[in-house]
């Protein structure tokens, strides 16, 4: 941007939101941030009164602690693993406290409306009723708030509720001694259904599944599995194929535990990871079952004819994008897809960034910042982004790169790996620089 000292908004006060604010500070650049809640953490504040937390009360990251660490902010070395949400909470209030970041974040003030002005600024309109304008829009609210429960035709006479409420198998509903069916077949529906098979709780558990998953384990080899990292200089497609070789020796076939047959290779669609619930079928506490057909009062009858008496029902079906403060519609996604270039920016929009807007593999914690290098070099003007024509036509090749290996679904819109993706924001800001004239 031409203006050396431009005025910016940061909305929300997660992780992506906290590092991009650590590198603007670095910068020297001033910035707003507001956040909805009364404190910082996001997703990851488990009850946390914006109700946009998806935490429940078991959670233990999925991502090892030797994937997640903050590059400039080391991990306590007492850590186990795979933390408990509790401490890696406290990672983050750590952090915050430790560059100073918590006096610039307004607290319990919602962005309700952000607008683009003729002149490209951005009005944004608090909570408070308060209008402000900026030459820079940073979005950093999160994609796992805005919960998606999919409409089966019948009526369901139980409870249901979405994963994203889910807290613990007693409140806000006692599920002991309850039939239980657990919808999906992401993290979320295999620590769910592990946690309420145990036999003290649910008296019975089914889980429905559309499709068949491939279900990774959390350790190989005596170490965590995420630490396998394939040499940068092996071509995509061949580290693919030597993985999935290495994971089908390894777990042997979905079929064998029970569960459906996956119509795909592993790595083909977004892993599903629990150190537990294959154990959980093997065992005969988890019932599989096969996709939907409808409600039916005090039960659900599924495509293959059977049907089961069930309770309670938990869609852990995943979330919609969305954005409901962006006045724009052409800011809107469609169809849960949100092309971007670099995962970050929609042409036509350079004052306008999207932070931690991807499903990385192996983890979102630590992925903003790292993309946060990249709006910091455009803000301060030592990036320049290329033509409108030539970002459309990056934003396809990428999606190649990132999309084509997996199968078709609203769960893969926004997928990339990491490693790939860092190597190539580092090739990005250097090619940016070129063209800024600094």
């Amino acid at each position: 941007m031409s203006d050396p000292h431009p005025k910016i908004c940061i909305i929300g006060a997660g992780c992506s939101g906290f590092t991009m604010a650590k590198r603007l500070k670095d910068h020297g650049l001033t910035y707003d941030q507001f956040e909805a809640s009364d404190d910082i953490g996001g997703n990851w504040y488990y009850k946390n009164p914006n109700g946009m937390s998806a935490c429940y009360q078991s959670l233990h990251i999925d991502t090892s602690k030797y994937r997640l660490a903050f590059e400039d902010y080391p991990v306590p070395d007492d850590w186990p693993d795979f933390p408990h949400h509790a401490q890696l909470l406290q990672y983050f209030h750590d952090y915050v406290d430790h560059f100073g970041l918590r006096e610039a974040i307004t607290f319990n003030t919602r962005v309700d409306k952000a607008e683009q002005l003729e002149d490209k600024s951005w009005r944004v309109t608090l909570s408070t009723g308060e209008a402000r304008d900026y030459d820079a829009l940073i979005v950093a609210n999160g994609h796992h708030w805005d919960p998606n429960t999919p409409d089966y035709p019948g009526h369901f006479d139980g409870y249901q509720t979405h994963s994203h409420a889910y807290s613990d198998p007693f409140e806000p509903h006692d599920y002991r001694a309850e039939t239980v069916m657990v919808v999906g077949g992401g993290n979320s529906a295999m620590d769910i259904a592990s946690e309420l098979s145990q036999k003290p709780l649910a008296a019975k558990l089914f889980i429905s599944m559309r499709r068949g998953v491939w279900v990774l384990g959390k350790y190989a080899n005596g170490q965590p599995a995420d630490k396998a990292v394939l040499p940068s200089w092996m071509p995509a497609k061949f580290g693919r194929k030597l993985a999935q070789r290495v994971i089908k020796k390894q777990l042997g076939r979905m079929e064998d535990y029970g569960l459906p047959k996956p119509d795909h290779e592993p790595l083909e669609g977004h892993p599903s990871v629990s150190g537990e619930f294959l154990t959980r079928v093997g065992c005969g506490d988890i019932l599989p079952k096969g996709a939907i057909e409808r409600l039916d009062g005090d039960g659900v009858i599924f495509t293959d004819g059977s049907r089961e008496q069930v309770d309670a029902i938990i869609w852990a079906t995943g979330y919609r994008i969305s954005f409901p403060f962006l006045t724009d519609p052409a800011l809107q996604p469609k169809d849960n897809a949100y092309p971007l270039y670099k995962r970050m920016v929609k042409p036509g929009y350079e004052n306008l960034f999207f932070l931690g807007l991807a499903q990385p593999l192996p983890t979102l914690v630590n992925l903003a910042e790292q993309q946060s290098k990249l709006v910091a070099a455009a803000l301060t003007g030592t990036y320049a982004f290329p033509e409108a024509e030539e970002m459309e036509r990056v934003i396809v090749e990428d999606e190649k790169i990132h999309l084509s290996h997996f199968y078709a679904s609203k769960r893969h819109t926004i997928q990339v790996d990491f490693g790939t993706y860092c190597r190539d924001l580092v090739k990005e800001i250097g090619r940016g620089a070129g063209q800024s004239g600094s």
